[in-house]
Parts: C-alpha cells; structure tokens; sequence
C-alpha cells in the first residue's frame, strides 16, 4: 500500500500523540474499563511510534552507508 510522503512521514507523530492523548485519557475517563483500556492503548501507541521513529532512522542510516561505499 502507498501513501503520500507527508502523511507517511508524519504516522510515527500521529502514534505518539495518539498514545500521549489515550494516556492522558485514562486519568480522566471513570466509567467501565475504559481507563484500562486508554492506558493499554496509549502505551501500544507510543511503543509503535518510537518503533517506527527507530526503525526508519536505522533504515535511513544503511542507505546513506550504502550510498558511501
């Protein structure tokens, strides 16, 4: 699947403030399980972010080192 550059660019940002505001969310929300599952949400946002954040650095370091070479 392709996606336009700026919105493939900016998904990992997307994730962490979705994550930031599921967390944020938990502190507040007092009904059901909902505080439970804001908190689980927003730790499987941020994870994915900062792992798609480390990810494309490490991929765009090999190309550069490719590239060098």
């Amino acid at each position: 699947m392709w996606v336009a550059k700026p919105i493939y660019e900016s998904l990992p940002y997307f994730y962490l403030f979705a994550g930031a505001v599921a967390l944020a969310a938990s502190m507040y929300v007092d009904h059901w399980y909902w505080p439970t599952i804001c908190f689980v949400l927003g730790v499987l946002c941020l994870v994915a972010g900062v792992v798609v954040l480390l990810k494309r650095r490490d991929a765009r370091l090999d190309a550069r080192r490719t590239r060098q070479s």
